[in-house]
């Protein structure tokens, strides 16, 4: 049987500092970018040596601003990489200069330990121990120092012995020295499983800065299959088999709750990529459906010395899609009920392929469905909520405009269903908002419509022929022509759910309301 650590998973809630710490910090290569198996509009990052062989790979779900998990009793508390012997002090110079949080050394198994947080929280050790160097990449780092590979990974267990037993058994490690309350094991390669007595900790929680999974290595797929048969057998013992195109993977929990994966050593990274190549493209489960906007929907980010959005803490939570080749147009856009962000990226996208797009998330849950106003029944809203939201939207795009450069001249607002219905209100209560806005299914929200001038702005309103909110959003339109806005309303066949027509009227708008507002400045 092959031993060894094949991979390890965590969690992020922030794909760029994630990048700029394993690549630009800890000089890992970025190997693979994938759309998650399990969800693909997760962005799945996966960081190793050159070749992304097995035993350096460091895998990271981006759960792009998600709630902090809490390590605890049922995960991997912490994540250890080798160094070479010699190379600790290299390591502290490099951590005090680039001001990486560090919670300094220490002696453990015999070995110097420097401890490090990632931005999330993780604890990272480097690790001095003499394992077979894997190749790493050219980078800053000269290659006596790199990174040499996984050294390890602490499972916290609170029944230590039965965690041992299962892991000895099953995935060819073997027992070998204790320290404290810490049982090693070591594999055939020299990375080693340290088993923890967790007995009495708090139980560990799911998210940002917590260990997914460790995965353990298997020479292929018959060897994965034999080991899931055999676990199989055991009533406790509940498995999953799946084939993630770059290995074959098997899932169960050990006795103490930790998730462990067995993957196979093949067939490897190179499927779809160069050697070279490697973690250049973005790629998505084979299933998936419409993979060209899922991509969309995916965290962008830039590699170091590349160009990326630097965010800011702005009001509401966002997210821009920039395109290789932006026209200058910005489409701000507000999701429906119960949705994120990043819903509308496609639809904007297929409709205007070079604007830049700038997915805002509305701040109101109820029961649970993030939206942008409070309300108290299916047409009965909260008149001073909304009233607050609107005036929360306008100092957004106010903030826009200084920490990105977005103009209101080359802004677009889009919104469907309740980000639509905000919208709406926001044009009537807040007049020069913005100078176009496209309104998705909306409806009327606003109980008393103040005066307002909109005669500088220009709306689309796009309703569902079969949409029960189809009259109130007819009225919506009207209340706008009323207050003197450049008001076309269209209508699709079909209900409230948005369709090809949609997209095609959207188009259609925004290329000739551009065209129209060119001639009139000439």
């Amino acid at each position: 049987m092959t031993s060894g650590i094949h991979h390890v998973t965590l969690i992020t809630k922030d794909v760029q500092p994630n990048v700029d710490f394993y690549v630009g910090f800890l000089g890992l290569r970025l190997v693979k970018r994938t759309g998650g198996y399990e969800d693909a509009t997760q962005l799945h990052l996966f960081y190793g040596d050159y070749a992304a062989n097995p035993g350096s790979l460091l895998t990271f779900l981006v759960w792009q601003g998600g709630s902090k998990g809490q390590v605890g009793a049922g995960q991997v508390s912490e994540v250890a990489l080798a160094i070479e012997p010699g190379s600790i002090g290299f390591w502290i110079e490099r951590v005090l200069r680039l001001g990486v949080k560090s919670e300094g050394t220490a002696q453990e198994f015999g070995e110097t330990v420097l401890k490090l947080r990632d931005p999330d929280g993780v604890l990272i050790k480097l690790v001095s121990a003499d394992l077979p160097a894997l190749d790493m990449p050219q980078n800053d780092i000269p290659a006596e120092h790199a990174i040499r590979r996984i050294r390890g990974v602490t499972l916290l267990s609170e029944v230590q012995e039965e965690t041992t037993a299962f892991l000895t058994r099953y995935f060819g490690f073997r027992a070998a020295a204790t320290e404290g309350s810490i049982q090693r094991l070591v594999s055939d390669v020299g990375d080693v499983l340290d088993i923890r007595d967790a007995a009495g900790f708090f139980p560990g929680a799911p998210g940002a800065g917590a260990v997914d999974h460790v995965a353990v290595r298997a020479h292929d797929a018959a060897e994965v299959e034999a080991v899931e048969a055999e676990l199989r057998k055991r009533n406790s013992s509940l498995t999953n088999l799946h084939d993630r195109n770059y290995f074959t993977s098997l899932y169960v929990r050990e006795p103490g709750n930790v998730l462990i994966e067995m993957a196979s050593d093949g067939p490897g990274f190179l499927q779809d990529e160069t050697l070279e190549s490697l973690g250049s493209a973005l790629f998505v489960p084979p299933d998936t459906a419409d993979p060209d906007g899922v991509k969309l929907m995916l965290p962008q980010f830039g590699l170091p010395g590349e160009e990326r959005v630097v965010y800011r803490d702005l009001i509401y939570t966002h997210r821009f899609h920039v395109p290789p080749e932006p026209d200058g147009t910005t489409i701000a856009l507000l999701h429906g009920s119960g949705g994120s962000e990043m819903d509308l990226m496609p639809l904007a996208h297929r409709a205007s392929p070079h604007a830049t797009l700038l997915g805002i998330r509305g701040r109101s849950t109820e029961d649970g469905v993030q939206r942008w106003f409070r309300s108290f029944g299916p047409t009965i809203f909260d008149q001073d909520d909304i009233r607050f939201e609107s005036g929360a939207l306008e100092a957004f795009f106010g903030e826009i405009e200084i920490a990105y450069g977005v103009s209101r001249g080359g802004l677009v607002a889009l919104g469907y269903s309740n980000g639509a219905n905000l919208l709406g209100a926001a044009l009537l209560l807040r007049s020069g908002l913005v100078q176009r806005a496209v309104l998705l299914r909306p409806i009327m929200t606003l109980g008393d419509v103040p005066a307002s001038d909109l005669s500088d702005t220009k709306v689309l309103i796009v309703l569902g022929q079969f949409d029960a909110f189809r009259t109130q959003g007819e009225a919506l339109a009207q209340a706008l022509a009323a207050a003197g806005a450049d008001v076309e309303v269209v209508t699709v066949l079909g209900g409230h759910d948005l369709t090809d027509a949609d997209t095609e009227a959207v188009r259609r708008w925004l290329r000739d309301s551009e065209a129209a507002g060119r001639n009139a400045q000439e």
